[in-house]
């Protein structure tokens, strides 16, 4: 039976991916945001332009609706999450706290909250080499300032929903995000469309600025794996937050030699220390993903990194 869905933050990434997807599904999807999607006309079959922070638009957007996919947050890369905590924070918490609310009064069967890998202490990510992150690991917390701490937040206020209202939610902790259709340029973008602007900018043996020693490392989880782990959770009886990301942890000096091959440029790596660099190192542990959806991550990075050069040069070029 075809279900009535909103997608919240729908003018961004990977929302704006998800709707195309739960519209291959056979849904209807209702999709919201404070801005339409920047470089395609959404799918959706019908596009509210909604600020999410206000009471009342939350309540407009669930009416009628079935199932809620909440992926509306005031986010971007390491620049900007630790260059505005006040702002990031009290957003995202408005807009949280707002959806949930109106979702349950709504009587929303199942309700889905995008939550991320900042939510891990530092203390566990002071090393390059470390093993992969488990939820349990969240805990004693000590998360990113700002962006992970209402993050960390979001998450407990929907285990508090469930526990107290019998409100079903699915929390889903994402780990990089990489693909065509996101922002590469203006101070919001991640460490891989950063990287894929610079070089597609660049010429043949150029100089690239690299953020830090380039020896920090991370896991990158192709797009179309993330809308099909996010999908997969929401069908799941899964209650507890879940890691989803690869568990392939390589170093941004590796991740821009990748780059630089798919490009078919030689790049000199230059690299800045006053810029932020985030943890030392963060991956993914993905066995409670693999136990709980019989499923993990199947784009391998240099897919995933070419098919995303080639659209962002195109965009710069």
């Amino acid at each position: 039976m075809k279900k009535k869905i909103l997608i919240t933050g729908a003018g961004g990434f990977i929302a704006h991916h998800l709707v195309k997807f739960l519209k291959l599904k056979g849904d209807w999807v209702r999709a919201v945001d404070i801005v339409e999607p920047e470089f395609e006309e959404s799918s959706a079959d019908e596009f509210k332009l909604l600020d999410l922070r206000i009471r009342e638009s939350c309540i407009e957007a669930v009416q009628d609706i079935d199932q809620v996919y909440h992926l509306a947050a005031d986010m971007g890369g390491i620049g900007y999450i630790t260059a505005f905590h006040a702002d990031i924070a009290r957003n995202n918490i408005l807009m949280n706290t707002h959806m949930l609310e109106a979702s349950r009064l709504a009587k929303i069967e199942r309700f889905f909250y995008s939550s991320s890998a900042c939510v891990y202490p530092d203390y566990r990510q002071n090393s390059n080499e470390l093993e992969g992150l488990k939820e349990e690991d969240a805990y004693p917390a000590a998360p990113e300032e700002g962006y992970g701490w209402e993050k960390l937040f979001s998450e407990k206020l929907c285990e508090y929903y469930t526990q107290d209202y019998g409100f079903k939610t699915r929390v889903a902790r994402f780990h990089n995000v990489y693909g065509p259709l996101g922002t590469y340029d203006g101070g919001k973008e991640k460490a891989p469309a950063a990287l894929c602007r610079k070089i597609a900018n660049s010429k043949f043996e150029d100089d690239i600025e690299v953020w830090g020693d380039g020896e920090q490392t991370r896991s990158f989880m192709f797009i179309d794996d993330c809308v099909e782990g996010i999908y997969r959770l929401m069908q799941s009886n899964h209650s507890e937050p879940l890691n989803l990301g690869t568990d392939v942890m390589v170093s941004v000096n590796e991740l821009v030699d990748i780059i630089a091959n798919v490009s078919g440029k030689k790049i000199n790596k230059v690299h800045d220390l006053t810029k932020p660099q985030g943890v030392r190192g963060r991956n993914s542990d993905n066995s409670k993903l693999s136990e709980f959806l019989n499923w993990t991550p199947e784009i391998e990075l240099k897919d995933g990194m070419k098919i995303t050069y080639e659209w962002i040069n195109s965009q710069v070029n």
